[in-house]
């Protein structure tokens, strides 16, 4: 539609009788009700007696308010002036008051731009809606990834033993965790990370077809079908997945095979026990970054407490938190000339278990068999069940406190160490 502005009703009336279809107000204020509400209006034809002044302010108007709307005005005589006025204001077009043809030419042209801007209006207003609606796919489908990742979350808890000295009874503690655990009602895998000289197998006599080198034959699919051909099986609650039975093996494990075997075992049992080789070498590190509990094992003598020392040392530094740390002290009982208390003060560790001195212990080591079964009596027997039952205790209520914690509180992953250079 087009409207038209113009005080004189004779001029008005040739205007509107051009105009076909057309609405023709006599003042401003009838004209500005009109445009407010008339959403379909394309041009305003505004006539050669309005004064300059309102032909300007209501083109500013419509240029800010309404840009579809042409504004075209209409003088006596196009000079100079009027075409400054209509540059300045945004006007659509000056014409001559006498010219029919040119005003009827600029309505058609203030239709074409009208409907031009209209259509770029409504691609606008398109493309938001569809980046809304992208927006709100991209939000729903990240929320059902981390939904998913969630489901898919290893479930299974890491508890790795380790020492920076050998002979200490790390593969005895590991062994005899693992078989406790089993023997709850837990299911549990032993992973032997010792790759040079792996005790595990031989200390619950079991003789392993394959070992961790054949992850090498995986190809960095380490799933849970393969995972189960490199199993040894001790009990329907416990697997292992041994350490090399040659030193000269050609082919051997990368710690990125490692790191993945670690997860996806947590995806198949409740626990994964880790026994380490004495130093802090790549496996080590894999296996603690990984792990959701540290069992630190020392011996009641000076070179175990210097080992122990720089072990617990270097884990500040990586800052692996105390709260993870549990700390066994094999030969307690041993009359030495070092005290527990004197290797718990210089270590700044109370032992969370101790073990005694005895002949039972090499027994069954020798019979491979793990002491809780061969000796579920003896003291060092009940020391490592009820560690088993308290790490995993107090696994399960540090993962209830989880649930209901804040996701952003919650551990993704494996954990960043800050190393010194």
């Amino acid at each position: 539609m087009t409207a038209v502005l113009e005080p004189d009703a004779a001029q008005r009336g040739i205007l509107q009788a051009m105009l076909h279809g057309s609405v023709a107000f006599a003042d401003v204020e009838g004209l500005d009700k009109h445009v407010r509400t008339a959403a379909n209006e394309f041009a305003v034809v505004i006539g050669p007696s309005v004064p300059a002044e309102a032909a300007a302010e209501l083109a500013q108007w419509a240029r800010v308010h309404r840009p579809d709307l042409g504004v075209i005005l209409l003088r006596h005589t196009v000079d100079s002036n009027a075409l400054a006025l209509a540059l300045r204001s945004g006007m659509r077009e000056v014409v001559a008051a006498r010219d029919l043809a040119g005003i009827t030419t600029a309505v058609q042209r203030a239709r074409s731009v009208a409907n031009a801007i209209g259509q770029t209006l409504l691609d606008e207003a398109q493309a938001a809606a569809d980046t809304a609606r992208a927006q709100v796919a991209a939000e729903a489908e990240h929320a059902a990834a981390i939904a998913q990742a969630e489901a898919e979350a290893p479930r299974g808890k890491v508890i790795t033993v380790f020492s920076t000295k050998g002979g200490v009874g790390k593969s005895l503690v590991a062994t005899n965790l693992g078989v406790a655990l089993a023997d709850s009602g837990r299911s549990a895998c032993l992973v032997d990370l010792d790759v040079n000289s792996g005790d595990v197998a031989i200390m619950l006599q079991l003789t392993p077809q394959r070992t961790i080198n054949d992850l090498v034959g995986f190809n960095g699919v380490i799933e849970e079908e393969g995972i189960t051909s490199i199993l040894t099986r001790h009990s329907d609650n416990l697997s292992i997945v041994a350490a090399p039975v040659r030193l000269d093996s050609p082919d051997q494990a990368s710690i990125e095979d490692i790191s993945k075997l670690v997860d996806a075992l947590r995806r198949m049992v409740d626990f994964v026990v880790i026994d380490t080789s004495g130093v802090f070498d790549d496996h080590a590190l894999c296996a603690l970054d990984k792990s959701d509990v540290i069992v630190l094992v020392g011996t009641l003598d000076i070179p175990s407490l210097k080992a122990l020392k720089l072990a617990t040392s270097t884990l500040e530094v990586l800052n692996f938190p105390k709260s993870t740390w549990r700390f066994v002290l094999n030969r307690a009982d041993g009359k030495v000339g070092l005290s527990a208390d004197e290797y718990e003060k210089t270590l700044g560790l109370k032992a969370d278990a101790s073990l005694v001195s005895s002949r039972e212990v090499l027994a069954a080591v020798n019979r491979g068999e793990a002491l809780v079964h061969a000796y579920p009596n003896h003291p060092n027997s009940k020391t490592l069940v009820t560690l088993a039952t308290g790490v995993a205790a107090g696994l399960a209520h540090a993962a209830s406190a989880d649930e209901g914690a804040p996701s952003s509180r919650r551990s993704g992953g494996s954990r960043l160490r800050l190393r010194r250079a």
